[in-house]
């Protein structure tokens, strides 16, 4: 790899990014570490010939573009406005909706054609560990096989070698028997010559003791004869097992060449099911396709009769307004006609109660043809003496002059009333009675004014609480999350951020290697530790004096453990940890172990066992 130039390498204008910056001592080293091989210039002309003469470097410029071998970004040195961005918000809303409404659809189809692509991996996988396993048998087979051909090399020497000694000994045997044949001669000639004098006892015992020797002879050729000829059975019945022997592993050869052809057999056709899973998965692609223009297609044609919609629902709410104003009229007319009816029976009653007439009569005498005698004088009025003048004459019916007539006698009678003794004490006590009322609802109003004040002072104090929590927990949890994530990225939002008092928290979490964001697309493991990184960030945003966790590591795999320890250590300097874990590693690094042990009589008993005193050392 070709190293970085020294600043004196460096062209003119040109200077190092980690010079530029500023930072506190325990961050300077990761500052250098993070803007190592990065170097700033003015124009984006120079950013090119730099990195073309050292491609390991990567180019900044003051308008913000970055420009590497592998890697160029454009930037802007003005800000968007406050209307662009929320505008940019608005459209990215607007688009992450459709885009989940379009995942929720394609979802199904997109978890068949993953079960289907894994249909065809496990399949894959099956016949290439049969054909692993048959592999393994033949390597199995034709190490048999080399080993029964070396037992048979060596059975076939051994045979060779036991011939070969069968022969000497036979050859042995003929020597003995004719060297037994000519003393048994020369014997014979001894016995037959004339006895003139005493035979030499000497040579008659020689002669004895060579026939013993030829007889003795005789008998171990024979034996070395009849031991050669059983080696000889026992290396041909040998040498018979193993021809079985091959003939077996021939025969297992064949039949693994056979399966060893099958799983080839087999190898073809899943990889001609890959294919077909592919070609599949293309046509799945090319069917979204098509199902995505034919949801736009939908979608105008859904607005479209939306509108439509929404003119008929107008007027039909107008001709049901107008049938509500109908009704309420021919409603309102029937409930005077039965007002003027039940006014016609009160009347009628009335009148044949205080006058003893019944409507007929009444009509008779006092109906609206009939002339209206002169009314009474009033108080001051003097009538004149004349019968035939015009006062003291009667008048025509006149129902306006008539009922206004009546409206006045019936304001005089209403003014005399009834005379009540106790009015005085009435009136006393409903004065009374009104003044304790009037207090009363003074009291209760400055009461709801006190309320309403402290429900306010008690929301604004809940909403400054909250957000302080929201937000210190919110830096907590980025924190703790890239801690527990190396490379994943977390964050805490606001369902309603505009009501703190009744809004909700939504956690966001993209572990590395993941576009996901959902916690119900995590697994398991991943849904767990996000819940640790979240009880952790509320732990280091609003500390306690103890915490108790009850088996918070269940589904974590070592790696993600000793991530999860390391942080527990942090919350151990400042707080007491009750954890209730099955998990070694856990127990290692505790103070303190508590359990519960079962002995022999089935009585169960706290046992404890303290690992460490005083300050604990960092791990």
């Amino acid at each position: 790899a070709r190293r970085p130039p020294s600043p004196s390498q460096l062209p003119a204008g040109a200077r190092w990014a980690a010079d530029l910056v500023a930072a506190p001592d325990e961050l300077a080293g990761a500052v250098r570490r993070l803007l190592a091989g990065t170097a700033v210039v003015d124009s984006l002309a120079e950013a090119e010939a730099l990195v073309i003469r050292h491609p390991a470097l990567t180019a900044v410029t003051a308008e913000g573009d970055v420009l590497a071998a592998h890697l160029a970004q454009g930037g802007s040195a003005k800000a968007p406005s406050l209307l662009e961005v929320q505008a940019q918000v608005d459209e990215a809303t607007a688009e992450l909706a459709r885009l989940e409404a379009l995942c929720g659809r394609l979802a199904d189809q997109q978890q068949a054609a993953k079960e289907q692509r894994a249909a065809a991996a496990r399949a894959v996988e099956e016949l290439g560990q049969r054909r692993r396993a048959a592999e393994k048998e033949k390597s199995s087979v034709a190490q048999q096989l080399g080993r029964f051909g070396g037992q048979a090399r060596a059975a076939g020497g051994e045979a060779d070698r036991a011939a070969a000694a069968v022969v000497r000994s036979e050859e042995a045997l003929a020597a003995a028997r004719e060297e037994v044949e000519e003393l048994s001669y020369r014997l014979s000639e001894a016995q037959e010559e004339p006895g003139d004098e005493e035979p030499d006892t000497f040579a008659r015992d020689r002669l004895a003791a060579d026939g013993a020797n030829a007889r003795q002879t005789e008998m171990e050729a024979r034996l070395q004869v009849r031991t050669h000829e059983e080696r000889v059975k026992g290396l041909a019945g040998r040498a018979d097992g193993l021809d079985r022997a091959a003939r077996a592993e021939r025969e297992t050869r064949a039949r693994a060449e056979q399966r060893k052809a099958r799983l080839a057999y087999e190898a073809s056709v899943a990889a001609a099911v890959v294919a077909g899973a592919r070609g599949l998965l293309e046509y799945v692609q090319v069917s979204l396709g098509r199902a995505e223009a034919e949801r736009v297609t939908a979608e105008e044609a859904r607005t479209q009769r939306e509108a439509a919609l929404g003119l008929e629902r107008r007027r039909g709410r107008d001709l049901k307004s107008e049938l509500d104003r109908l009704t309420g009229d021919v409603h309102k007319g029937e409930v005077l006609g039965a007002e003027k009816r039940l006014r016609i029976e009160q009347l009628e009653a009335k009148a044949l109660e205080e006058h003893g007439m019944e409507p007929a009569g009444l009509v008779a005498e006092y109906g609206p043809d009939q002339q209206v005698p002169p009314s009474p004088p009033a108080e001051g009025e003097i009538l004149p003496e004349d019968p035939q003048a015009a006062r003291n004459q009667p008048v025509p019916y006149v129902r306006a002059e008539q009922e206004k007539r009546l409206r006045a006698a019936e304001k005089a009678y209403a003014q005399l009333g009834k005379v009540n003794p106790l009015a005085l004490e009435e009136f006393a006590a409903l004065e009374e009675r009104h003044k304790f009322l009037t207090e009363q609802l003074e009291d209760l109003r400055k009461t709801r004014a006190d309320l309403l004040q402290v429900i306010k002072d008690v929301d604004e104090r809940v909403e400054q609480v909250f957000s302080a929590a929201f937000h210190d927990t919110a830096r907590e949890f980025e924190g703790v999350f890239s801690r527990l994530f190396p490379g994943g990225e977390g964050r805490l939002l606001l369902t309603d951020p505009d009501n703190m008092l009744t809004t909700g928290v939504e956690v966001e979490a993209r572990p590395p290697g993941k576009k996901v964001k959902r916690l119900s697309l995590l697994s398991g493991g991943e849904r767990s530790l996000t819940a640790v990184a979240m009880l952790v960030s509320i732990f280091k945003a609003r500390p306690s004096p103890f915490y108790v966790m009850d088996e918070v590591e269940a589904a974590l795999d070592d790696t993600n453990l000793q991530r999860l320890i390391r942080i527990m250590e942090e919350l151990q300097e400042s707080s007491q940890l009750i954890v209730i874990t099955h998990q070694k590693r856990t127990m290692e690094v505790a103070d303190a172990l508590y359990g519960v042990s079962m002995q022999g009589d089935g009585v169960s008993k706290v046992i404890s066992q303290r690992l460490r005193d005083g300050k604990r050392q960092p791990v």
